[in-house]
């Protein structure tokens, strides 16, 4: 028979061994645990995937040449800068979610603007330097559609048009504002013609099928 002493240190050997055994799968689920905590705090990005809210273009000289930005209120722009640095064109998207192409002389006024509103609604404007828009054309969110022509205060000085059920129709309009001249064609085909005078005289010519 064994003896107290041994049967003791065999007792102990198995004891150790199971410490062992428990200490290691403790830290390898822990380690397990590690790894999945960063995982949902930190998720690695896509092969060749750049993540970051502003990314700047800089020429040789140290001049910003472009610039792409996310703002907080949920717009995005990419802004195109000459030379000099200043900005010339944009393409962004507003907070509204309405997206926008615009090009603007060095001082930063729009010449030209491409704009979507509500989806259906494009409307294109060309303007002087100085901020007055000289020609607009666009469709309406009704279907109706308007092409303007205006002098060099910005003032509509001939407007065509189609309504929602494409009827046409061409305004002109004085200096003050005022309608000279409509002519259009009805629903039913049938066209007319008005016209102003400065006096308040108005020749309407007869309704013609």
């Amino acid at each position: 028979m064994d003896s107290l002493d041994a049967r003791m240190e065999r007792l102990e050997g198995r004891l150790r061994r199971w410490q062992g055994l428990t200490l290691a799968a403790f830290v390898l689920a822990g380690a397990g645990l590690g790894t999945a905590a960063l995982r949902d705090e930190a998720p690695p990005p896509h092969a060749g995937e750049l993540v970051a809210s502003r990314l700047v273009l800089k020429d040789a000289r140290g001049r910003t040449r472009a610039s792409l930005e996310a703002n907080r209120q949920g717009g995005a722009a990419l802004v195109l800068n000459d030379s000099e640095g200043r900005p010339r064109a944009l393409l962004g998207v507003g907070e509204d979610d309405s997206p926008r192409l615009r090009f603007s002389t060095a001082e930063g006024e729009s010449l030209a603007e491409l704009m979507v509103f509500s989806d259906e609604a494009p409307r294109l404007t060309l303007s002087k330097s100085g901020g007055a828009e000289l020609f607009s054309v666009g469709l309406q969110v009704d279907g109706s559609s308007r092409l303007e022509l205006a002098d060099v205060t910005g003032r509509p000085r001939a407007i065509l048009g189609a309504d929602e059920e494409g009827s046409p129709g061409l305004l002109l309009v004085d200096r003050r504002g005022q309608p000279r001249v409509e002519l259009r064609v009805g629903s039913s085909d049938e066209a007319s013609l008005v016209l102003e005078g400065r006096n308040g005289q108005v020749f309407r010519a007869p309704g013609v099928q």
